[in-house]
């Protein structure tokens, strides 16, 4: 299984013609009776070999997490990042093996922010200490993740790193007022709207979606809509016990309006990562009014027959959508059937 950048790189280097390339991918799409840019490609699995080295690079992990902790606690971040980076250099820069760089770059991050993480304490926040750590282990984190993106271009990299952003944005924003703890939720839907800013201005660059920045901005998106939806949920109360009809009615109407505006960029992720904080809290409506026992079914079924219908009709929605918009906004997002 090849991406289209590796479709690309063999063109450049003179494997293939430029002519069969296109003349490849245009015979796909009429095959899948959709474009190529509509499949929202990623690259995740090549092969079988890339789960059993995913599993076995696990294993190594956590196995070297567990003997760092025999000596010292603070040491297990420092040994799981070390042997991630070092994995990387094998099954990322050599291999370019697509699921294994995924966890591979995810442990670097997570143990690098784990080696400096403060310890949780209340004085801590009142005191603005905790904020300044936590923005201080968020920093370096963001800035290992850039070293490693500049060392394997890996197209998680860059949400890894928005995300150790935004940790560094709310530590320093509850170190410098304690009391904005409170108001957590507000700043992460802000830092959620940013994020879906930032996979924007990915995705126009690429719009035919052939490129490695097809693929960064698919992994922005993803952090985008928890980011902005678990927020709305929460201060809207929708995934209380408490929610009610009306709860039921927001959650429907904000979810719509994410599933317009996917179909708009053409991002089904934008709608997947949101999926489990719908499922939630229609779930929790359901229950209240009489559905105990098969509530989870009732909400499984409904929101899962609906994904079934977009998706067939994927082309067509999105097509009337679009051309209600500006030329000039068409003339950013990926082309139309």
């Amino acid at each position: 299984m090849y991406s289209d950048e590796d479709l690309d790189a063999a063109v450049a280097a003179g494997a293939l013609s430029a002519g069969s390339v296109a003349a490849f991918r245009a015979h796909m799409e009429k095959a899948r009776s959709t474009r190529v840019v509509d499949e929202e490609h990623f690259r995740l699995v090549n092969s079988f070999n890339d789960i059993f080295v995913a599993i076995a690079g696990m294993l190594v992990l956590i196995a070297v997490g567990w003997i760092a902790g025999t000596v010292g606690q603070y040491l297990i971040g420092v040994a799981v990042a070390a042997t991630a980076w070092g994995l990387a250099e094998f099954f990322t820069r050599k291999r370019r093996m697509a699921l294994p760089s995924i966890l591979f770059l995810l442990a670097f991050a997570g143990g690098v922010f784990a080696a400096f993480m403060p310890k949780f304490s209340i004085a801590g926040i009142e005191s603005g200490e905790f904020g300044i750590k936590i923005a201080a282990a968020a920093a370096i984190t963001a800035g290992c993740t850039w070293l490693h993106w500049r060392r394997f271009r890996v197209p998680i990299t860059v949400a890894a790193g928005a995300a150790a952003l935004i940790g560094v944005v709310i530590g320093l924003l509850i170190a410098v007022m304690p009391d904005l703890i409170k108001w957590t939720n507000s700043i992460l839907l802000v830092s959620g709207v940013t994020v879906f800013v930032f996979a924007m201005y990915w995705d126009i660059t690429d719009p035919l979606r052939q490129t490695r920045r097809a693929d960064v901005a698919f992994w922005l998106h993803l952090l985008a809509a928890p980011l902005i939806v678990h927020p709305v949920f929460t201060l809207f109360g929708l995934l209380g016990r408490d929610a009610g009809i009306s709860s039921a009615l927001v959650v429907m109407l904000l979810y719509v309006g994410m599933a317009i505006i996917a179909l708009i960029i053409d991002r089904r992720a934008l709608m997947v990562s949101a999926l489990v904080y719908v499922l939630v809290a229609i779930s929790t409506v359901l229950e209240k009014f009489g559905a105990v026992g098969v509530n989870v079914a009732l909400t499984a079924l409904l929101i899962g027959s609906a994904l079934l219908m977009l998706s067939a009709f994927w082309h067509i929605s999105r097509t009337r959508m679009v051309r209600c918009l500006p030329d000039a906004w068409q003339g950013k997002l990926p082309p139309l059937r």
